[in-house]
């Protein structure tokens, strides 16, 4: 039986006329005529049924269902183009491991051990982008999470396994000068001092001063990051203190560009896991992933982490 699907060419005129709202700018995109992308769109109409475009006084914009089907359209054919990509990076060899991760740990700490991942896999290719939180693997083409969390949060996750990597251990920081006159190491000084504050943990600061039983009324004040990766950057360029975990600043620390300002680690359960989809049909490439990842997290401290079990 023949699929109702329609020409590629029209969808890939839709998707950019859809974009633009404007044939014209389509067709410069697509390099094709305005007729052509009119042509294809008129077709695509024909062959769905539905108007999917209406024309004002300054052009073309979608209808109710058009927009609707246009993001539809949109994510199958990216999903359709990365998947030619992958068949192309492999040249018909290996396997491809698509990766969700969380930002600043993938930069800092993934990252820079993957060429050891190519040397004992040279089959593996792994595609990585960034989640900061829980998704459906059904609705996306990941394999697998690299996740940060407490026990509670990855237990929510529905439908998945997860393999605990590594505990985080989070550590008040700064650049150097910002102590000069504080009396480094007590809670007290750092009180009050200019606090960078994480958007995704906005409560961090006030945990960490009530477990030291210190009162800080700008406990939630200060400049606000969405990334750990731009809090130490400011805490670099003595911006202020900031809360960050250990393992993902120990270049920083060994450059002398940051030092522990207080020794006392904020109390959470957090740590960094590995989720899977739960229905015993994963490929093998996230199981060597997850061999190698436990073989960095256990044998080896990097940077005075405390290890995963």
């Amino acid at each position: 039986m023949r699929r109702k699907i329609p020409s590629l060419q029209a969808l890939a005129c839709f998707e950019a006329a859809a974009r633009h709202q404007s044939y014209t700018r389509a067709a410069q995109e697509l390099a094709l005529t305005q007729g052509a992308v009119s042509r294809q769109l008129t077709a695509l109409e024909d062959f769905v049924g539905v108007a999917l475009f209406k024309r004002t006084r300054h052009g073309v914009t979608l209808t109710g269902r058009g927009r609707d089907y246009a993001v539809q359209v949109a994510l199958r054919l990216q999903a359709l183009e990365q998947d030619t990509l992958d068949v192309m990076s492999t040249q018909g060899r290996g396997s491809v491991l698509h990766l969700a991760a969380v930002p600043t740990f993938a930069t800092r700490w993934l990252i820079p051990r993957l060429p050891d991942l190519k040397r004992v896999q040279p089959e593996l290719t792994v595609h990585i982008e960034t989640r900061t939180r829980p998704f459906m693997f059904a609705d996306t083409p990941f394999d697998c999470a690299l996740f940060a969390g407490t026990p509670e949060q990855v237990s929510q996750w529905a439908g998945t396994l997860a393999t605990k990597l590594l505990d985080e251990v989070v550590l008040p920081v700064c650049h150097p000068s910002l102590l000069q006159g504080h009396g480094r190491g007590t809670p007290e000084a750092l009180a009050e001092l200019p606090l960078l504050q994480q958007s995704t943990r906005p409560d961090a600061w006030r945990q960490w001063f009530e477990a030291q039983g210190v009162a800080a009324s700008q406990a939630l004040a200060g400049a606000r990051f969405e990334l750990f990766s731009m809090t130490v950057a400011a805490a670099v360029h003595g911006m202020g203190l900031a809360l960050v975990p250990r393992l993902l600043i120990t270049q920083e620390l060994a450059r002398g560009e940051l030092v522990v300002a207080c020794d006392r680690p904020l109390a959470n359960q957090r740590a960094y896991y590995l989720v899977r989809p739960d229905g015993g049909d994963n490929p093998p490439a996230s199981q060597i992933f997850l061999d190698w990842l436990l073989q960095h997290t256990r044998e080896r401290d990097s940077g005075g982490f405390v290890q995963g079990f």
